[in-house]
């Protein structure tokens, strides 16, 4: 009995003093690592104290908080960074990096937050890490007797539109359709929107990036070299560095384009069977996404519908002719097409009521926000209609299943799928993101959801590519491996590797990431490992 009572005592004073042991030590890492950042600042750019926030800071939770866009990173057991730098100038985040590698601390990069497993914020690793958060590096500087701009990776894209259209109305640039999303991720990955059939991804309309490397110098395409360059341009940026800036060039619109977005809830698989057979097919101005959703009637009947949400770069009879001709089975009347400029065709296919003024694009606030998952497939061979039958009966048996299919053909069937680390071009007919989101809070709400999301993806593999599987790398995904960090991690790469960028490609990437960051510091739960790693 006096052993087992001094056991109680002794044990509860053991885990507080390690408790405080282990606090101390994060504090005394900290303070170390912040004495190094201020000490390594350039004297004309120094860091101030009001960019430095540690979770004793008052501000630390909401500048955490700020830019996440998926609500499953921001609780409680989210583990977080022991400080957060908001850099302002380059040269905070050339200190950084080597004040990190001094430290042993992980680092962690974060553009505008919408990376779908939280890896540019939060971490896997029990490794002590830190943040850079990148949203006060935003400068947008156009170009229009080139039609180039130079663009930081703190920016939104919603921003990036906008200073295009405020130069001209007959400019854009192909990235995605979510005003929100930070250019530094998104540009590096691939960069996926609506004018990827006329004119590819964002990484095929990149002309030069500006690059912090491991030692701590910033680089240009030049004096990184192409290698480097072809990287970083479609493998992801975060493996190889920190990307400020990236130089893009505009591409031509009408000063009109047409859009519609129709709903279809009645003979949805004969109309989903010709749209597999046709929209990598159609003209290249055209691009047809076809979304899936359940529904309940007033009756309580789960249905499935259809929305077909469409950007033309061209007048709305010359879209009625040739949908008739090519998809008659969409049924699409000229009523249901409206011609807008491209600046206001970016608002509707966020579904902004039209007329909103386009200044709502330099929000940095999301329409919505809740917990999510996504995952992505390819499609290489046409469904049958017996196979959209069965995919909308386990989409209706599954809570909040949405399906969007994205058209490939046109441009992107012409570009070599080795000419940038993204591969994913000929020979597919679209990609599926599969999205599910609910708004039920708790550890129960979230498992269910994410096993129904894993329950969707396995009954979709009869339709989708094989040997690999593959993958979108901006659609994250830690459910097809982890990178662990331990002596397989070249070995464990090549699960998710080969699923995002094939066979060929990964191995490239890892041999320029041996060569430039031999040590791994630039390291994630999915970045390229190096060689020997």
């Amino acid at each position: 009995m006096a052993i087992s009572n001094t056991f109680d005592f002794i044990f509860p004073l053991l885990i507080v003093l390690i408790f405080i042991q282990s606090s101390a030590t994060s504090a005394s890492i900290t303070d170390r690592f912040a004495r190094c950042l201020n000490n390594r600042a350039n004297p004309s750019f120094p860091i101030n104290e009001e960019q430095l926030y540690t979770p004793d800071n008052s501000s630390f939770p909401s500048i955490f908080q700020s830019y996440i866009r998926n609500l499953r990173f921001n609780k409680p057991t989210t583990p977080k960074p022991i400080i957060i730098i908001t850099a302002s100038h380059a040269s905070h985040i050339q200190a950084a990096v080597l004040c990190a590698k001094k430290h042993r601390l992980l680092m962690k990069t974060r553009s505008g937050g919408h990376d779908y497993e939280g890896l540019s914020y939060t971490s896997n690793s029990n490794r002590p890490f830190f943040l850079v958060d990148m949203f006060k590096l935003r400068s947008i500087n156009i170009s229009m007797e080139d039609e180039t701009a130079w663009v930081q990776s703190g920016a939104t894209l919603g921003e990036v539109y906008y200073r295009i259209a405020e130069k001209s109305n007959v400019h854009a640039f192909p990235a995605g359709v979510c005003p929100t999303v930070g250019v530094g991720g998104h540009f590096s990955g691939g960069g996926y929107g609506n004018l990827m059939r006329k004119y590819g991804l964002s990484i095929d309309n990149i002309d030069d990036v500006q690059l912090i490397n491991v030692k701590g110098k910033l680089l240009n395409r030049k004096s990184m070299g192409e290698d480097l360059f072809w990287a970083i341009t479609g493998g992801g940026g975060v493996s190889f560095g920190v990307i400020l800036a990236y130089k893009i060039k505009l591409v031509r619109v009408p000063t009109l384009v047409t859009v519609f977005n129709i709903e279809r809830t009645s003979n949805l698989s004969t109309i989903a069977y010709r749209w597999i057979q046709v929209a990598d097919k159609l003209h290249k101005d055209v691009f047809l996404r076809m979304n899936f959703d359940v529904v309940k009637t007033t009756s309580g009947e789960k249905i499935i519908r259809a929305e077909f949400l469409t950007l033309y770069l061209g007048n709305s009879t010359s879209l009625v002719t040739l949908l008739s001709k090519d998809f008659p089975e969409l049924g699409l009347k000229k009523s249901d097409c409206i011609e807008m400029s491209w600046i206001e065709s970016v608002l509707f296919y966020r579904n902004f009521p039209i007329g909103t003024p386009t200044t709502v694009l330099l929000s940095r606030t999301p329409q919505n926000l809740n917990p999510l998952k996504i995952k992505s497939d390819y499609v290489e061979a046409p469904i049958l209609k017996e196979g959209f039958e069965f995919i909308f009966e386990k989409m209706k048996e599954l809570e909040n299943q949405m399906l969007s299919f994205n058209p490939y053909g046109g441009r992107m069937s012409e570009i070599s799928e080795f000419s940038k680390p993204f591969p994913h071009r000929s020979g597919n007919i679209a990609k599926i993101q599969y999205e599910i989101n609910w708004e039920e809070r708790g550890v129960e709400a979230e498992n269910r959801n994410l096993n129904f999301t894993k329950m969707m993806y396995d009954y979709m593999t009869p339709f989708v590519s094989k040997n690999p599987r593959r993958a979108f790398l901006n659609y994250r995904d830690l459910d097809i491996g982890v990178n662990s960090h331990g002596k397989n991690a070249y070995v464990e790469g090549m699960v998710y590797g080969y699923k995002y960028f094939k066979e060929r490609n990964y191995k490239r990437l890892t041999a320029v990431k041996t060569l430039v960051d031999p040590e791994n510091f630039f390291w994630n739960e999915q970045s390229i490992p190096t060689l020997s790693s």
